[in-house]
């Protein structure tokens, strides 16, 4: 117990640090040194009315509202800040880390260093915008109902226009046995649309961003999805989930997907496999039950990237979205259908 505490101290003072000394976020204009943010409430120009192609509802014409450039802009800066201070924290623990408790199930696994990583995002964000809301994996009970019901609460009674949905460690079980496939991923959401996201990953220095309408890049080059147009050439990403009913639903579709895709992947982090449909490395990927912290920023890389992202339905994403598929768009039909036909519902 003691060295247990010992580790507990140290790691809370190792955190305390990357917030403290974490990389640097352009100064703001008129804001002295010494002086709290908190002190600023007008930093920003008010939110303009543009058109996001990757929000606005394809199904009528209204006109998207979303921050203007100059705020999505510092934004997506924290946003970037905040991933890269946290992934800083997991590239420390490269070789695995101790699992300090069991979640939903056996499978659903936490450490020391998830809320660590969280309290650093954290801090990050309310540094410059104390007064927005942030909804993050650490701070809500295990189990779908409780993740489902957190949203439902933050968007029902918002206590900001902006909501920050936060995955400190996406890809747990990956991060404890020393396997280089876990990252952060932030998304902001502006009256529950999601306008920035950044999926950062450490073990390859790969920044995956994008903001509504601005389209989406990696380490700061314009990516897009990928050209596959037939399903036999698609290179398919599924997971692996620890809840019964997504395994169950999960086998069928390995077995409907199997002989009529290339080849299927399973990597163990949504947030990597989003961001690789982004940039064209996979061609599709679908979850049959994910939370929105898993999935917030992806979507939004992958519809800026030019892709396609619904729920199994084939309806449109929205941050309710739990049972999803993200594709480059030229085989997302197919897919759904090979889905629907083996029973996956």
């Amino acid at each position: 117990l003691l060295v247990q505490f010992i580790l507990s101290f140290e790691l809370e003072i190792y955190a305390s640090a990357f917030v403290a000394n974490r990389l640097p976020i352009a100064p703001r204009r008129n804001i002295g040194r010494g002086t709290p943010f908190f002190h600023q409430p007008n930093r920003y120009s008010p939110p303009k009315r543009v058109v996001s192609q990757s929000s606005a509802s394809a199904n009528d014409g209204d006109v998207a509202e979303v921050p203007g450039s100059e705020e999505l802009d510092r934004l997506l800066e924290v946003a970037v800040v905040a991933s890269k201070s946290a992934g800083k924290l997991i590239t420390e623990f490269s070789q695995g880390a101790a699992v300090t408790k069991l979640k939903a199930n056996p499978r659903d696994l936490l450490t020391e260093v998830d809320p660590l990583c969280e309290k650093i995002i954290r801090e990050t964000i309310l540094e410059t915008f104390p007064t927005h809301a942030i909804l993050g994996e650490e701070g809500v009970p295990p189990g779908k109902e409780a993740s489902a019901a957190a949203l439902d609460g933050m968007l029902r009674n918002p206590t900001s226009d902006f909501l920050w949905i936060v995955d400190p460690i996406d890809g747990t079980t990956n991060f404890v046995h020393g396997m280089p496939l876990c990252m952060p991923s932030v998304a902001v959401a502006y009256k529950g649309m999601v306008v920035a996201g950044v999926i950062y990953d450490p073990h390859r220095d790969e920044c995956f961003s994008a903001k509504a309408g601005h389209g989406a890049t990696l380490n700061g080059n314009a990516m897009k999805v990928g050209e596959q147009s037939s399903i036999g050439d698609a290179v398919v990403a599924m997971g692996s989930p620890p809840a019964l009913e997504s395994l169950e639903m999960s086998l069928r579709g390995v077995q409907g997907l199997m002989p009529v895709v290339r080849t299927i992947r399973m990597l163990g982090s949504a947030a990597l496999m989003l961001a690789w449909v982004a940039c064209g490395r996979l061609t599709c990927y679908w979850e049959y039950d994910l939370s929105s912290w898993d999935i917030a920023a992806g979507a939004l890389l992958v519809k800026e990237a030019g892709g396609e992202f619904t729920d199994l339905d084939g309806n449109p994403y929205d941050l309710r979205v739990r049972k999803m598929i993200a594709s480059n768009g030229k085989v997302h039909r197919e897919v759904l259908d090979t889905l629907h036909k083996a029973g996956v519902v």
